[in-house]
């Protein structure tokens, strides 16, 4: 039996289901809309906005950003990469909320945000070439509202914070997110962000893709209860989301949205996700994880999920995958086509933008490095 378009249920309204819903999450297991067999499945509290052509468009995103992850590995692999930190697996998170964002909202990603970089249209050629180390940055984060990568665990939360802070006093009704993983909420400055955020009302949602594993560590020995919970403690709410649905990330991140933009505080949502890969390419998984937990998550990967249900409501053609395939495909030749011919940077561009301004100190290690980069100039003309 065919599936009748729902419509979206006003934001307002599913803000209100949610925060009732905050309290029942214990009992009623993590939001979810789209069950890993590709059935469509009522919740008492919510519903979701189905389209078929937005779940179209979900499916295209989550197959690109799978496509730069994959193509990216490999390059990674081949040695054209210093590091990679793959994605698989994390693709609805990262669509599904990428997608409930306007064009004024901020985005602060850690290091694995692939997907979201590719819905705020950041070139993934750019995100490359940061792994590459031939540029200090990759992109300019003003002009897609999507800020650098932070390598250091948790330290953005903060930065998202006070950015958020920021929109507040200026009186705008843009909202930010903040993207990091189950690890990070054991660090301070996440701790830190929430007490920030909760005393001064700042218009932020914190997106925690609980992927399981901090590298090697499981969530279970970080925390006893569930994630989503420790919002509680803070003063503002949570929930909890089967991240592997991107039907259920984008409803429940579009509400999150519409809570922390109408001045009610911030908002966190627990994605609950799988890392298929490593945590980098740096790592070895087979260490720590059994292979028949990796076989369990892939049974409810994110992309197979839409992919069957497309095809079981006759919402897609084999034309229309054939065509996404061929555009994925081609998304990975470019990228390593313009990888493999990125020229190296100039060494000396390291010290520009140390400070705003000029530093004595950044002068005399400037003149320093030029010295003894021309020592080596001098012994090869010997």
């Amino acid at each position: 039996m065919s599936v009748p378009r729902i419509e979206p249920s006003p934001a307002t309204a599913f803000s209100d289901a949610l925060s009732a819903f905050t309290f029942r999450a214990e009992e009623s297991g993590p939001i979810q809309f789209l069950m890993p067999a590709g059935t469509l499945v009522h919740h008492p509290d919510h519903t979701p906005g189905y389209d078929p052509g937005r779940l179209r468009a979900f499916y295209r995103d989550m197959m690109m950003a799978r496509s730069i992850d994959t193509e990216a590995t490999a390059l990674q692999r081949q040695g054209e990469l210093g590091l990679w930190p793959p994605l698989a697996g994390q693709e609805a998170a990262q669509i599904g909320s990428a997608h409930a964002l306007r064009a004024d909202d901020y985005a602060f990603p850690s290091y694995r945000e692939h997907g979201v970089a590719w819905c705020r249209g950041v070139d993934p050629v750019d995100v490359v070439r940061l792994y590459r180390g031939v540029t200090n940055g990759g992109w300019d984060p003003r002009e897609k509202n999507f800020h650098l990568y932070t390598l250091v665990v948790g330290s953005h939360a903060l930065h998202a914070t006070g950015y958020a802070m920021g929109l507040a006093k200026r009186g705008s009704d843009a909202a930010v997110i903040a993207y990091f993983g189950d690890g990070a909420t054991s660090e301070g400055d996440v701790a830190e962000a929430f007490t920030f955020a909760a005393v001064y009302d700042a218009p932020v949602v914190f997106f925690c893709q609980n992927n399981q594993w901090a590298i090697s560590e499981p969530v279970e020995r970080q925390l006893r209860g569930p994630l989503y919970q420790r919002a509680h403690g803070f003063g503002f709410p949570g929930v909890q989301v089967d991240g592997n649905d991107v039907l259920a990330v984008h409803a429940v991140t579009q509400a999150a949205l519409e809570h922390v933009r109408t001045g009610n505080g911030p908002f966190f949502i627990e994605a609950s996700t799988y890392r298929m890969g490593a945590h980098t390419t740096s790592d070895d998984p087979t260490r720590y994880r059994r292979a028949a937990e990796l076989d369990e998550w892939r049974a409810k990967d994110p992309i197979d999920r839409v992919r069957t249900h497309l095809i079981s409501e006759g919402h897609a053609t084999q034309e229309f995958f054939d065509g996404i395939d061929t555009e994925a495909a081609d998304l990975a030749y470019r990228i390593r086509r313009q990888v493999r011919t990125m020229p190296n940077p100039d060494r000396m561009e390291v010290f520009n933008h140390v400070y705003a301004d000029g530093h004595t100190l950044v002068d005399e290690e400037r003149a320093q490095f030029a010295a003894y980069q021309e020592s080596f100039a001098d012994e090869g003309a010997k």
